[in-house]
């Protein structure tokens, strides 16, 4: 603690004057709240984020991925085009708006589809392949609030254009198990393979004819994906619909033998690269582009033991279990860029929620987000006081020294009790 005293008289704010100021503030401001599905980030929240989006500029950059960013707004045709016009993020989700010249625009609810037109529209096609890039930002989705769910949300999105090598989708699967390491997370991968377009509609036909004497026992949702986008009745999280699905044939029994040697090979991969993994059949993501590999990354937790459970086996070791909700995904895509005016080219990529990872690192115990605390607190008394400590504090500060300061307080009681809150040693 540095307490610098001169003889200069002691401003002092009167705390009456004080509260009939607040008061005054509070019966003339109008009142507002965050819209529903919007979150606000706190700065006692904010080292997390800064911690997980410095890992991952670190870790792309040691990858050779190029940082991308695309606009907020984009064509509605363009989602529509790629990620699916029967899809609930179309259909439902998206927020769209005509401009005045009359044209319909949306807010972007994914990154590959801007990706992908960037691509083609800055002539990427023509550099070297594959191409590697990576964003990270925030997306829009008028989606029903829930945990883990907001409105506005925030993406790790990367990609590898221009590779059909399974090796293309390893390296994916292999940097989001990496990227999920660096940050403490222990995670499994849940991979599936939904084969090529052709083999897919043969399985639709067949999954189609499973569900037509059970559609009074789906939700309202699926009665609608069974004859718009009937492989979304693998993934509904409704009880009833997931009970149906546990006896649904499976589409890696119908895929075709290309799609099954490549997925062979991508497991031989992430075998290699020691990267834990489980195959779900029942992954199929939720939108059109996607083809063969199709994956998502599950956080895993320990669940606490209870008593009892101690007293019954004292060896009992608690058994780590994937949570419920996964913090990323994503898959291959080797038709995306030729639908939108692209030359055939090759495709692979996923996108972490970040709310998720976020609150998966605040779960997992595993903080490693780091903290700067404070090591100096200067206290000053009286005017001339504050000059001095006002230069001093950027000569502190430039010399690497973790300073605070609070020139609103002059009284030296109000200042200790700050440098006490604050913890300064």
């Amino acid at each position: 603690m540095l307490i610098l005293n001169f003889n200069d008289s002691i401003d002092t704010m009167v705390k009456k004057k004080q509260s009939k100021q607040v008061e005054k503030i509070k019966k003339t401001s109008k009142s507002f709240s965050l819209l529903r599905g919007f979150k606000d980030i706190l700065p006692e929240h904010m080292k997390y984020w800064q911690y997980a989006r410095n890992v991952a500029h670190e870790l792309f950059s040691d990858y050779g991925y190029g940082q991308i960013e695309t606009p907020i707004l984009e064509q509605t045709s363009l989602y529509k085009r790629t990620t699916g016009e029967h899809t609930d993020i179309v259909t439902k989700e998206m927020f769209s708006f005509q401009d005045r010249s009359g044209d319909s625009i949306s807010m972007r609810p994914e990154f590959t589809p801007g990706i992908a037109r960037a691509y083609i529209e800055h002539g990427m096609l023509n550099r070297p392949q594959p191409v590697k890039l990576y964003s990270l930002g925030p997306l829009f989705r008028y989606d029903r609030p829930q945990a883990g769910r907001y409105r506005q949300f925030h993406q790790l999105d990367f990609e590898i254009l221009g590779d059909e090598n399974p090796v293309a989708d390893a390296e994916i699967i292999f940097l989001s198990y990496l990227f999920c390491k660096k940050l403490g997370l222990d995670v499994v991968i849940q991979i599936n393979s939904l084969g090529q377009s052709e083999s897919r509609q043969e399985y639709i036909k067949i999954l189609k004819e499973y569900y037509k004497s059970k559609r009074r026992l789906l939700c309202d949702d699926c009665k609608t994906r069974l004859t718009k986008n009937t492989l979304r009745l693998l993934d509904c999280k409704e009880t009833g619909c997931q009970d149906l699905t546990q006896s649904a044939p499976q589409l890696i029994d119908h895929i075709d033998d290309d799609s099954k040697q490549h997925f062979v090979r991508v497991l031989e991969y992430l075998d290699e690269s020691e990267v834990p993994y489980e195959l779900n059949p029942y992954i199929v993501r939720g939108l059109d582009y996607y083809n063969r590999t199709a994956f998502e990354v599950m956080p895993v937790i320990t669940r606490p033991c209870d008593e009892i459970s101690l007293e019954v086996a004292p060896d009992f070791v608690p058994k780590p279990e994937p949570l419920v909700q996964a913090i990323g995904g994503g898959g291959r895509y080797d038709g995306l860029i030729e639908a939108i005016g692209g030359r055939p080219t090759a495709g692979v990529g996923m996108a972490f929620g970040f709310e998720r990872v976020i609150e998966a690192i605040r779960q997992s115990g595993k903080d490693k987000a780091p903290v700067k605390k404070p090591q100096v607190f200067l206290a000053q008394l009286g005017e001339e006081a504050a000059k001095r400590i006002f230069k001093l504090f950027e000569v502190l500060r430039e010399s690497g020294i973790q300073t605070r300061v609070n020139f609103s307080k002059s009284g030296l009681k109000q200042q200790l009790e700050l440098a006490d809150k604050l913890k300064v040693p």
